[in-house]
């Protein structure tokens, strides 16, 4: 009979010193930390964490730079409805939602899977959503140089829903633009097929 193992790349000195604070935290909570249920919270606490923040120890700009591509087309290009989900850096707890990004190319294009790549990098890190909106366009303008790039998230927020206002189905939509979608044309262009729900 084969047992079964699970292998994880963490950093284990890491995962020791975070496991020994998290132990402390659910100690002077009012928890017994020795209890069955409870014994391996803090090492599982340690190596969420260290997979919540990866975006720290990753290059957006490098991820964008490994599939860039010479091409004339120059109409926009979008990808809508990336899931992301990011911790905000005010009460650790979870935001989470989409993010519809686009960009006119200006000689270049990028690989698709590439863009929602991105949004994880900024997205796991400590973050408020409109620094997360605001990151993701610099990054594309900077690295891909097009004539412009649009950025909206929508998101919801624990730090609202489970404490402070309490509101559950709130939503937080962030935008940011520029180049091109600094006109009102294109951006509205932009918000009409990201609304459009395309056959």
């Amino acid at each position: 009979m084969t047992t079964y193992k699970k292998v994880d790349n963490y950093n284990d000195q890491l995962t020791n010193e975070l496991s020994d604070h998290y132990k402390s935290i659910i100690d002077k909570l009012g928890e017994d930390v020795n209890r069955e249920g409870l014994e391996k919270t803090p090492e599982r606490i340690s190596k969420a964490m260290q997979f919540f923040m990866q975006g720290y120890d990753q290059d957006p700009v490098a991820i964008l730079n490994s599939a860039k591509f010479k091409e004339e087309y120059s109409e926009m290009v979008i990808v809508k409805d990336i899931e992301l989900y990011s911790l905000c850096e005010h009460h650790m707890v979870p935001f989470f939602g989409k993010a519809h990004i686009a960009y006119i190319p200006n000689g270049h294009i990028v690989g698709l899977s590439k863009i929602p790549r991105i949004v994880d990098v900024f997205a796991r890190r400590l973050q408020v959503q409109e620094r997360l909106t605001g990151q993701i366009r610099d990054c594309i303008n900077e690295t891909l140089k097009p004539l412009g790039v649009a950025v909206v998230v929508e998101a919801k927020h624990l730090c609202m829903m489970m404490r402070g206002a309490q509101k559950q189905n709130s939503v937080t939509t962030t935008s940011a633009f520029v180049g091109e979608f600094e006109k009102e044309a294109t951006r509205n262009e932009f918000i009409n097929l990201i609304e459009a729900k395309l056959s």
